[in-house]
């Protein structure tokens, strides 16, 4: 049964920075301007990160190895990456939009929603979105494109047509007519799977999938196939979700006997961090800050934070934490409590950590992963955390 009433109308805009790290290099060097870029792991074994249009033209995209796309654009400019950079940039322009958005939400690095439902009692929605990405370019630099719209799903498809660097508005009046004639690949949850699924049933455009009964879409799509369906109609009553840094994912550990075992904390730290890194991994995210916790035997509570480059691997999580806990620790004093927490969180792939490492790295975190998610969090940890247990809270 579907409920139209989800069919709301909003005013959503979606903002996603056009080749958002090749874009920052070329601020930093206006000589790769116009060249193909390649940005990840620099040896045969690496990741494409990302890559600039230029190279796109001939066949590279990102999660390539990067033997491959050496082979397709021997003409390319490969660059490591510097994710410290690529963090700044990204707080750079999300301060301008808090600045200036009644509500907001970072989805991930490079992109933002913004619900500016009502502003057009004030301002035309259309006009106010424009100056908006003119002060954008006008005060990072940066190309940006964004699509307004009903809702998230609609914004988001329309950004991916007014790419590169443009801008689009689609009334609600006109959402059908925009969606119906695209490839049911611009649809946002429809990954590789699925696609060759739908495309084997011989549906390849958003027409056909939004006109097929809901039921049957639910019976070969299963649990998500009704919000495909919805998608494909341009229905979503997902809000934009207020960003925020309390959106953080933690944990703590109260001692049954107050202690000043400097070596014992620091290792129940690194436990600690190991755990919660995982569970942001598994939930695709990469934080941005890291905030270590200590309260005393007679209460007094202290916390020190660090913002971050954007990572969610625990061998970077565990050296900002040892750090932050060696200048919160000063007094000497009997400790009853300590915690982690991880915040200022986004959604990214793995491949936003891929130029930090080798790939031997990234693939033993995967191993460890797949082997964690399989058999429980217990079965893979640090040898000095393995007698252990942390409550992991979201908030």
């Amino acid at each position: 049964m579907i409920h139209y009433e989800d069919h709301i109308n909003r005013t959503i805009v979606h903002l996603d920075l056009d080749t958002f790290f090749v874009s920052v290099e070329r601020l930093q060097n206006d000589k790769l301007m116009g060249k193909p870029i390649i940005i990840g792991g620099t040896s045969d074994r690496g990741v494409v990160a990302s890559c600039s249009y230029e190279a796109r033209q001939f066949g590279v995209h990102s999660a390539m190895p990067m033997k491959m796309a050496r082979n397709l654009c021997p003409d390319a400019i490969i660059i490591r990456g510097d994710m410290d950079s690529y963090s700044r940039y990204s707080r750079m322009v999300t301060n301008i939009i808090e600045e200036q958005a009644p509500v907001y939400e970072k989805a991930s690095i490079d992109e933002h929603y913004l619900d500016i439902t009502g502003m057009d009692r004030f301002f035309g929605c259309l006009k106010w979105t424009k100056e908006l990405r003119k002060n954008i370019i006008s005060e990072t630099g940066l190309p940006i494109s964004f699509g307004l719209s009903v809702n998230k799903t609609v914004a988001k498809i329309a950004t991916g047509e007014a790419k590169p660097n443009g801008e689009l508005e689609i009334q609600p009046e006109a959402v059908k007519p925009f969606l119906y004639p695209l490839s049911i690949r611009k649809i946002p949850m429809i990954g590789k799977q699925t696609y060759r699924l739908l495309r084997s049933m011989g549906v390849s455009k958003i027409e056909t999938l939004g006109t097929m009964p809901p039921d049957m879409v639910g019976k070969v799509l299963g649990k998500n196939g009704i919000v495909v369906w919805k998608k494909a109609n341009g229905i979503d009553p997902t809000p934009v979700f207020t960003y925020s840094e309390r959106k953080s994912i933690s944990t703590e550990r109260t001692f049954e006997q107050d202690t000043t075992d400097v070596a014992h904390l620091e290792r129940l730290l690194i436990i600690m961090t190991e755990k919660i890194a995982f569970e942001l991994r598994k939930k695709q995210k990469l934080t941005s800050c890291v905030t270590v916790k200590i309260r005393y035997s007679n209460f007094d509570t202290h916390t020190l934070q660090k913002q971050i480059p954007y990572t969610s691997y625990d061998h970077h999580l565990i050296e900002v934490v040892r750090e932050l806990f060696k200048k919160l620790y000063q007094r000497r004093m009997l400790i009853r409590l300590i915690g982690v927490k991880l915040s200022g969180l986004v959604y990214g792939g793995q491949q936003l950590n891929l130029f930090f490492d080798k790939p031997e790295t990234t693939d033993l975190y995967l191993a460890m992963d797949y082997a964690r998610k399989k058999y429980g969090s217990h079965i893979i940890r640090r040898a000095i955390g393995m007698n252990e247990s942390f409550k992991v809270e979201e908030n």
